[in-house]
């Protein structure tokens, strides 16, 4: 089957099971997952979903996200979208009732997410998430051209290679700034024009606080706060400026007033934290390498379950503009090792449970790559403890890279986004490649194995493991059994006088 055929096959065998066309309220994708708002959950047929072979799990939050795996979903995405753009326009005949049922499981669902916190992560998330797979790209191809550079082959090409590494990395303020005017409701393109202030070269001839202004200071962060600075003027103008003078003095006062703020406060501030962020990952890692390692790897599972990993898109962006990678990613990476050690574990436990097994093996391809939604709720949490065991993997694997790291070998990641094998492309440390490369891979085997052993030995209670491994089949044979033995016993003989 045709590529382009094979990815419309997946996308018109899960518009079915989301309950059609019609319940499809919006549709977008990350990395790994098509995210779907849906008019009414209950139309969603979850088994028949997870059984498909091209869905790797599903997860539910304030949309409804069906995992298929980077690269998948971004050809599936498109096509799913045109099959429900093909689809007639809906006619109000259903009857009022299952619409307001409908609307008011929405609305729970939504209202369950919807803490002031978590809504701000996700749209810090959606400002930078679009950004990864130019994160990804330019990440490799700076990868290679060091590895060219330090072996001293193709002089006359790397100048073009870092060129081309570099300059997504250079301008990186202006998407950010573009994209968080979007999230906010501001106009990006003013968003973009506020945030390109922060890379221009001429920053260099203001003076702020007694010193010289350096094009890019502040970063992502100064990006960030500009644009949202932006769409808060913007927005009072769209207010108070009359209609006949909105066109013309409305993007004037937007870019002016948020120009100056971000010259004359917004640099400067953003550059001490970011300045800051970069210190204190370095001291975190040189004084405390092995216990920050044990933590951030042990609780990164957690985090990603309650959706606050999304505060660290922007650190991991920070320190890749400022040292050329984040040192956070390789030690969070590890959580997926512990996870994949506690699948495998589970998968040998539970001998006689072929679901169970079906379900890890199908994962494990994904789970090795570094994608860890299908293991996580397809297999660890749903059985709880083994959930534990494998953020033990985790943490083991943690603490073997940030022991490495404050012994001065740092392991770093050009890119965000890709984790376990994916990742080895991007690596890059304070030492030579194969340092980095065999350092990473040995926290990767770290965290495999205490994850297996912390799970096959301690992931299960005796009555879990013997519900785990009872099956239909024994079941039949058990009822059976007690079946036949009640009709062979002997009938009981009515009394005599």
């Amino acid at each position: 089957m045709a590529p382009e055929n094979k990815n419309r096959a997946t996308a018109a065998a899960i518009l079915p099971l989301v309950g059609g066309a019609r319940n499809i309220d919006s549709i977008a994708h990350c990395m790994t997952r098509l995210r779907l708002g849906l008019k009414d959950r209950t139309l969603v047929q979850d088994d028949a979903l997870k059984a498909l072979p091209a869905v790797m799990g599903v997860v539910e939050d304030d949309t409804y996200q069906i995992v298929l795996g980077p690269g998948t979903v971004a050809r599936v995405a498109p096509e799913f979208e045109a099959l429900v753009a093909e689809q007639p326009p809906q006619v109000a005949s259903a009857p009022q009732e299952l619409a307001a049922r409908g609307a008011e499981l929405k609305a729970a669902r939504k209202a369950a997410n919807a803490t002031p916190f978590k809504l701000f992560l996700r749209k810090v998330a959606n400002i930078f998430v679009p950004l990864i797979p130019a994160l990804i790209g330019c990440g490799i191809i700076a990868g290679l051209n060091g590895l060219l550079v330090n072996l001293g082959w193709l002089p006359g090409v790397t100048p073009a290679l870092a060129a081309i590494a570099s300059g997504f990395m250079a301008l990186i303020a202006v998407f950010v700034g573009y994209n968080t005017a979007k999230e906010f409701g501001g106009t990006p393109v003013l968003g973009g024009a506020v945030a390109s202030i922060i890379v221009f070269a001429g920053v260099a001839k203001i003076t702020v606080f007694g010193q010289t202004l350096a094009p890019g200071q502040g970063g992502v962060l100064g990006a960030l706060g500009a644009a949202l600075l932006a769409v808060y003027v913007e927005r009072w103008c769209r207010r108070w400026v009359p209609e006949a003078l909105d066109v013309l003095v409305t993007p004037t006062l937007t870019v002016l007033v948020s120009g100056l703020v971000t010259l004359y406060g917004l640099m400067f501030l953003a550059g001490e934290v970011s300045t800051g962020i970069g210190h204190g990952a370095n001291w975190l890692l040189d004084n405390t390498g092995a216990f920050a390692g044990l933590v951030l790897g042990g609780l990164f599972l957690p985090l990603v379950m309650l959706g606050l990993h999304q505060a660290l898109i922007p650190i991991h962006t920070t320190l890749i503009e400022q040292q050329g990678y984040t040192v956070l990613l390789p030690i969070l990476a590890m959580a997926g090792a512990g996870q994949v050690g506690c699948a495998m574990a589970v998968y040998l436990r539970a001998k006689h449970n072929e679901p169970l097994r079906t379900t890890i093996k199908s994962a494990l391809p994904a789970g090795f790559l570094g994608v860890g939604e299908p293991l996580i709720y397809g297999v660890s949490l749903p059985l709880g403890r083994p959930f534990v065991t494998a953020c033990v993997g985790g943490a083991a694997g943690g603490a073997f890279v940030g022991l490495f790291s404050m012994l001065g070998d740092k392991v770093g990641s050009t890119a965000i986004g890709p984790s376990g094998w994916a990742l080895f492309p991007l690596l890059q440390g304070s030492h030579g490649l194969g340092t980095t490369i065999a350092i990473y891979a040995g926290g990767l085997l770290v965290g495999y194995a205490v994850g297996f052993l912390a799970t096959y030995y301690f992931g299960f209670t005796r009555a879990t493991l013997t519900d785990l491994n009872i099956t239909p089949a024994s079941t039949e044979t058990e009822t059976e059994a007690e079946t036949g033995a009640s009709a062979d016993a002997p009938a009981e003989q009515p009394a005599t006088a």
